[in-house]
């Protein structure tokens, strides 16, 4: 069974003694905010421990009442076991060609290398819209003028839990994050780019667990 935390843990069983609930009630009975909760209720939610449905509240979630093969399956997976190949740019690239790798690879962030093909940064589709609307010399620009830079970048690595980085994902508002080497000091302190994970491959991975029991 996954190893929630105490808070967690008092979510779900408030949430069994007295569903319907909403988060604010939830909020209420901790003596919390609600935007204290709020990643603690997604990772409940994401992990079914609790159900949500719109504008009535929260509910048990099907693996509310015990653990399961799959929680254990959950809490062993790796990000190494369903991280992809990563979509890496130069931090010289302009603007224009950066945007049509996003559109090319479909996704929705690109990571940016330095000279030496280290973690410079990353791009959103929201950092490029930003700049580009009503800034027609923006496609010029190269993409180190948008990009968050190190060390603002969340990041995971191939040994870390997938649960722990679907956790930072929520906590940040992220879809993906790059996966860096576990040991960057080796390489100079510049972590070096080994993958990408991205919140598709995390519900894919609990679809196979599904699936297959």
């Amino acid at each position: 069974m996954i190893e929630l935390t105490a808070r967690q843990l008092k979510i779900v069983d408030i949430v069994k003694k007295q569903a319907p609930i909403t988060g604010e009630q939830i909020a209420e009975n901790l003596g919390l905010s609600r935007p204290t909760i709020r990643s603690d209720l997604s990772l409940l939610v994401m992990l079914e421990y609790v159900d949500a449905k719109p504008k009535v509240g929260y509910f048990p979630g099907r693996k509310s009442a015990g653990g399961d093969n799959g929680s254990d399956r959950m809490r062993e997976a790796k990000v190494r076991d369903i991280q992809n190949v990563p979509i890496i740019i130069r931090e010289t690239t302009t603007i224009q060609d950066a945007v049509v790798t996003l559109f090319l690879q479909d996704v929705g962030t690109l990571i940016i290398c330095d000279g030496e093909g280290k973690l410079a940064g990353v791009a959103s589709r929201k950092d490029f819209l930003k700049v580009t609307l009503g800034n027609p010399g923006s496609a010029s620009m190269p993409v180190s003028m948008v990009m968050t830079r190190i060390p603002k970048v969340i990041t995971t690595s191939p040994d870390e839990s997938v649960l722990e980085a679907a956790h930072k994902m929520i906590m940040h508002e992220v879809d993906s994050l790059p996966v860096i080497d576990a040991d960057p000091e080796e390489t100079g302190g510049k972590p070096a780019i080994v993958g990408r994970l991205t919140k598709t491959a995390i519900v894919q991975l609990l679809l196979d667990i599904e699936t297959t029991g």
